[in-house]
């Protein structure tokens, strides 16, 4: 049983029966960063909501991974919501960026309260057209921006995400998460140190644009 109000809040626009049946049927774990919650070809068994922290989803085209988008608090993963709806296996996988708290909602119900409740209906379908704007912009990145430009505008959009001016991570995280391999993207970040772009600091690199 859920007895959490930051919970409660977090689903604040839905149902109150809906709320209800959730607080009573589903759970709350806490995931650690870099904690994979989700594996590509899984049945699932729950519908993450994130209540607290971040979550990155990713798609695997034959031996690379490229990030899709970001899951933030009071969202969920609507090509999870739809591998649970025709009881197909999961075609991405998502792990979390940070430590981070989810709400699990059984996949058992999720079509009940879709037909029952017009709110988390309506919730998935704002969603889906949030991710469906945000794929079509990495699909925009990934034809028309160079390599130099990806990596910046990836790093300032992790920045704004995690809010620190100062990421602590590695070369070979920004090439999985960007689809290229992590040779070409250590001689990318030497060039945009070069030209000003960017500092690479002990504490990790800061973007200066």
């Amino acid at each position: 049983m859920v007895d959490d109000q930051q919970v409660k809040v977090s689903l604040s626009g839905l149902e109150h029966d809906l709320i209800n049946e959730i607080l009573a049927i589903s759970k709350v774990d806490v995931f650690p960063q870099n904690t994979t919650l989700v594996r590509e070809g899984q049945y699932l068994k729950h519908l993450p909501v994130v209540i607290e922290g971040v979550v990155k989803v990713y798609k695997q085209f034959d031996d690379k991974d490229l990030l899709l988008y970001y899951i933030m608090p009071r969202q969920s993963c609507i090509i999870t919501f739809s591998s649970l709806i025709y009881n197909e296996p999961s075609r991405i996988y998502a792990i979390t960026e940070q430590d981070s708290k989810v709400l699990l909602l059984p996949a058992t119900k999720i079509p009940d309260w879709t037909m029952k409740y017009p709110r988390f209906n309506k919730l998935f379908f704002d969603l889906y057209h949030k991710r469906y704007l945000e794929l079509l912009e990495t699909i925009n990145q990934f034809v028309f921006l160079t390599l130099d430009q990806r990596i910046v505008t990836y790093l300032k959009e992790k920045s704004k995400i995690i809010n620190s001016d100062v990421l602590k991570i590695r070369h070979h995280e920004i090439a999985r998460d960007l689809g290229t391999a992590r040779e070409v993207v250590t001689r990318v970040i030497k060039r945009l140190e070069s030209d000003g772009k960017i500092r690479q600091t002990p504490a990790g690199i800061k973007v200066l644009l």
